[in-house]
């Protein structure tokens, strides 16, 4: 029997809440509701879930501090986050916190449902790609995409989907410009201010990775995009 995907939703609009798991368990989803800031990180402990649901303003703890302790519990899970606010810069913390995606209030339910499945999409394991054996060296690094793993030594880095999905990108395009406007809509599906400070975030990321062997750059071309080269 095919496990159903579990989704870990923090909501306090009980009228709300109570819709929106109704809707998604319509479309054979497990949702997990809480509605209280405080006790979501102890409920999200309690059980093994494949994306999270976290509305931004809640009592006791906001949608962004929730965020930051299950990221410590498990940094590769899937964020959305829901809210009413539409303030740039609560958009680009919740970026920063590795979001997947940031859904303003009120929305299209079927919006969101799309928007899971592509989160879920992108996400899915290597286990059912076993055929890709593919690993490529990066100066003193190893590059395994099907299981999103950079290695040095013995030292082992497991990258997130998105993460991966990029440095595979900025490699088929070594020494040459990965242009932006084509990673973003592969990889976030559209182009606009805030997926293109997302990938930023992840540029950030993958530089600290290659930290061990300075002869790795990944650089930014003004205007154009990135371009990954070894010196």
């Amino acid at each position: 029997m095919t496990r159903k995907i579990r989704i870990f939703m923090v909501e306090d609009d009980h009228n709300f809440g109570a819709v929106l798991k109704s809707y998604l368990e319509i479309h054979d989803y497990v949702v997990y509701w809480v509605d209280d800031g405080k006790h979501a990180v102890k409920e999200y402990r309690s059980d093994d879930f494949d994306i999270c649901i976290l509305d931004v303003m809640l009592p006791n703890v906001d949608g962004f501090q929730i965020a930051k302790e299950i990221r410590f519990v498990d940094k590769n899970i899937p964020l959305i986050f829901l809210t009413a606010k539409t303030l740039k810069e609560d958009v680009l913390k919740g970026f920063s916190l590795g979001a997947d995606d940031y859904i303003t209030k009120p929305f299209d339910s079927e919006v969101l449902l799309c928007k899971i499945r592509a989160i879920l999409k992108r996400n899915e394991t290597p286990a059912d790609h076993q055929e890709e054996k593919d690993e490529l060296e990066i100066g003193k690094y190893t590059f395994n995409y099907p299981h999103r793993i950079l290695s040095i030594a013995e030292n082992k880095q497991k990258l997130s989907p998105r993460e991966a999905e990029l440095l595979r990108l900025l490699c088929l395009k070594m020494n040459d410009i990965l242009p932006r406007e084509m990673a973003l809509k592969k990889i976030w599906g559209e182009d606009n201010y805030f997926t293109t400070r997302s990938m930023d975030v992840f540029i950030t990321k993958l530089r600290k990775y290659f930290k061990e062997d300075p002869t790795i750059e990944i650089s930014n071309i003004h205007g154009s995009g990135f371009k990954l080269t070894r010196n």
